[in-house]
């Protein structure tokens, strides 16, 4: 018998550690940029893009953090030239993450001159005192400006990143917001409610009491987005995500329909079939690591069969069109029917979602809890 090769990986994640500051909000990993940590994390990196090379061809490469941006030229040339060596360029999706404080237009020539096709700004808001409130490095006239530059040079497919049901923020602020916003034509809109991780300034204002979570008035913030999104010609694909012109994230759809990705940087996840690694949360150690000639691995799991099925119905619920029958079985050896009936049953009944002969996918109401709908899917 004839044994299949094994196809090469196709989506490539790197994470970029540094930010100017830290946003009060966020919990990823990520730290301030010296210049000699971040050129032994650019070396580190290639090093590892020299490792896993052989078993990736990507279709998709998204570059996130952090702050790639904040990379400096010479920094990115390094990066970019060690991917054209490998031979891991020529994608058909490729994004970087940009502060609209960091864009140049010298860096976003390069980037677009060696293959980088989509920037995803991270915006939050278009409001001064609530752009203070998060931490942020950016004013509102630099969104502007940047996205200007991106055009510039020659970026047609650009994500506008955005935040709702931020302390202090009024649904008159956010129509604002979102009405500035979708009038700058941006071919994606992402926009994702404020989450109060452990760990993060505004969870810890939270705690002192500073400010109270408002249910009702996140949840009317989100029926705006849907409703001003959908007036200014964006279609939503996925809870947070809308695109114009059919430009939906093909990097992030590959994560929903649980597909496999390499992760590369500090703290980064793989998910390569059917086995998740993730590296060191720590830019020094990633580093030594790397310049021992081994990846940075801190830990790997394998899911049994079952529970990689829950977790892949619970990702792609997050999706307008749910799940195809057919599809999710083919894709996991799994029936939703089988397992997942009286889940999907209860989630009918409360008008979370509908099941018709082909496929289960949950209604705009559901879409709204996502997550609590998730929940009942893993195993």
């Amino acid at each position: 018998m004839v044994e299949k090769a094994v196809e090469p990986i196709s989506s490539l994640y790197v994470h970029v550690p540094f930010c100017a500051q830290k946003c009060s909000y966020c919990a990823f990993f990520s730290e301030a940029a010296s210049g000699e940590l971040a050129n032994r994390y650019v070396a580190a990196l290639t090093g590892e893009m020299e490792i896993v090379a052989g078993d990736l061809r990507p279709r998709t490469i998204f570059f996130g953090g952090g702050t790639p941006s904040l990379l400096n030229l010479r920094q990115w040339e390094e990066v970019l030239s060690t991917m054209e060596r490998l031979n891991l360029v020529g994608a058909e999706e490729w994004t970087v993450e940009c502060n609209p404080a960091t864009v140049s237009l010298d860096k976003a020539r390069l980037l677009r001159d060696r293959g980088v096709n989509r920037i995803s700004m991270g915006v939050q808001s278009l409001d001064a005192s609530l752009l203070e409130r998060l931490g942020r490095v950016h004013s509102r006239d630099m969104v502007f400006r940047s996205f200007d530059i991106l055009r510039q040079a020659g970026f047609d497919n650009v994500n506008i990143d955005l935040m709702f049901a931020i302390p202090g923020q009024t649904l008159e602020v956010w129509r604002q917001t979102l009405a500035e916003a979708t009038a700058m034509g941006s071919e994606h809109l992402s926009s994702y409610e404020v989450i109060y991780e452990e760990d993060t300034a505004l969870y810890a204002q939270l705690q002192a009491g500073e400010f109270a979570v408002d249910e009702e008035l996140a949840c009317a913030m989100y029926e705006e987005l849907v409703e001003q999104a959908s007036k200014a010609g964006f279609e939503q694909y996925e809870v947070a995500n809308f695109a114009r012109d059919g430009r939906r994230c093909q990097h992030n759809l590959n994560y929903w329909l649980g597909g496999s990705f390499y992760g590369l940087g500090p703290s980064a996840t793989s998910y390569v079939r059917g086995v998740r690694t993730k590296n060191w949360s720590n830019t020094q150690l990633y580093c030594e690591q790397l310049e021992r000639g081994q990846r940075a691995i801190e830990s790997t799991e394998q899911l049994p069969p079952l529970a990689r099925a829950g977790e892949t119905a619970a990702f792609g619920l997050r999706l307008n069109q749910g799940w195809p029958f057919e599809t999710f079985r083919e894709m996991t050896g799994h029936d939703l029917r089988d397992e997942w009936a009286d889940d999907m049953a209860q989630l009918a009944k409360q008008g979370w979602a509908r099941q018709t002969a082909d496929r289960f996918q949950l209604t705009a109401q559901g879409l709204r809890f996502a997550d609590s709908a998730a929940q009942l899917f893993l195993r």
